[in-house]
């Protein structure tokens, strides 16, 4: 299948990149089911393939760079991106596993949360690929797959695992009693998630689109006790009501007040140090509500997932929180951060393996799909 199939252009165009294998966890399994697994959740269109619980392959197009002049994601470009994407994407991802589509055992596809018109083109094209090869399929949380990839670096789940999900669109603490059958939601955002709080900061700040990387680059410079950011929900009433909820609005608001008033006053705007002001913030109450969490709850265990733990600011308070408290946290290599096709076989690969039946030939998209929800059963 050429690579100019569907999209007329060579995948390189696509500013597609095919990801290094995972290093094996000690107990990689070689024997377990061939999982494709299709990601279309916003501005990615991934496919990844797995074995059991090592990576063969797993592929990556981005239309981030279309994105950039307006500031955000525009569901209508994706949608087309994704069109064009994704036979290249597929295609490259089985020559990359040296296999062919009859010799996959399932095909796992996101089928929420995420924008609509992207989670059809990829359930549609899953759908279209599990019908022509005769192979089950399923339609599963990407949320959940943040959780599940990390078996890919470091084998199964202890008893208890906590999971932190942070993302542009998702902050929550998850209970994973049984990745296959059952997670529990502990805590989840109350408004602004941390990183719709990055993106909203970086564009007051001058940043392109997005702008998460930015301010993690420039954090690194600054002082973070410059600015006295809000850490909403950890203390008096609200605190005790909410204790592993999030709330970063007013921390957005705070810092957006203090650059107002020192361009109000002809003041210059220290960047690097509203940067490492808003992040340190930012990960004090993420790996301090996580750490509670894990305290109360009885769990030494803490996964860590999606396009905001990336952030190196995060990824220290974590590690060192855990060290602190005798907690494991488990981060995933930074590629294994954002949207992929790899997370998407591998909560596939587990559904399998825990003999859950696939999900119906006629199972529909979900934008808005709860995060207790695994997949479309």
């Amino acid at each position: 299948m050429s690579e100019r199939d569907i999209a007329g252009q060579p995948l390189s165009q696509a500013h597609a990149r095919t990801e290094a294998p995972v290093q094996k966890p000690e107990t990689a399994d070689d024997d377990g089911p061939i999982i494709l697994g299709i990601e279309s959740t916003c501005d990615e269109t991934a496919a990844g393939i797995v074995r059991g619980r090592t990576l063969l392959a797993n592929v990556v197009a981005s239309s981030m760079d279309q994105h950039a002049r307006f500031g955000g994601v525009i569901p209508e470009i994706a949608s087309r991106a994704h069109a064009e994407a994704f036979v290249p994407v597929v295609s490259r991802a089985l020559e990359d596993a040296d296999l062919d589509l009859s010799q996959i055992d399932a095909i796992a596809v996101s089928a929420g949360p995420g924008l609509a018109g992207c989670l059809a083109v990829g359930v549609s094209g899953a759908k279209a690929l599990a019908l022509a090869a005769n192979k089950p399929i399923y339609g599963i949380n990407h949320v959940i797959g943040h959780i599940a990839v990390t078996q890919l670096q470091f084998g199964g789940f202890p008893d208890g695992t906590l999971a932190l999900i942070v993302s542009g669109g998702h902050t929550s603490l998850l209970r994973v009693h049984d990745i296959a059958r059952s997670v529990e939601v502990v805590g989840t955002t109350l408004d602004d998630a941390a990183g719709e709080c990055f993106d909203k900061v970086a564009r007051l700040l001058g940043f392109p689109y997005p702008g998460g990387p930015h301010i993690d680059r420039h954090a690194r410079s600054g002082d973070p006790h410059a600015l006295q950011v809000p850490r909403a929900l950890t203390k008096g009433n609200a605190g005790r009501r909410h204790p592993y909820d999030f709330s970063f609005s007013g921390v957005k608001t705070a810092v957006a007040r203090w650059v107002e008033e020192r361009k109000a006053e002809g003041k210059d705007v220290p960047v690097d140090d509203v940067c490492a002001s808003l992040a340190d913030a930012v990960a004090d109450v993420l790996s301090g509500k996580a750490m509670k969490a894990c305290e109360n709850l009885g769990a030494d265990t803490l996964i860590v997932g999606g396009g905001f733990s990336a952030n190196s600011q995060l990824r220290h308070a974590l590690l060192e929180r855990g060290r602190r408290h005798g907690v494991e946290v488990r981060l995933p290599r930074r590629q294994l951060c954002t949207d992929n096709g790899a997370m998407v076989a591998m909560l596939g690969s587990n559904l399998l393996e825990a003999g859950m039946p696939p999900s119906p030939e006629s199972f529909s998209i979900d934008s808005a799909m709860p995060l207790d929800q695994i997949y479309m059963a």
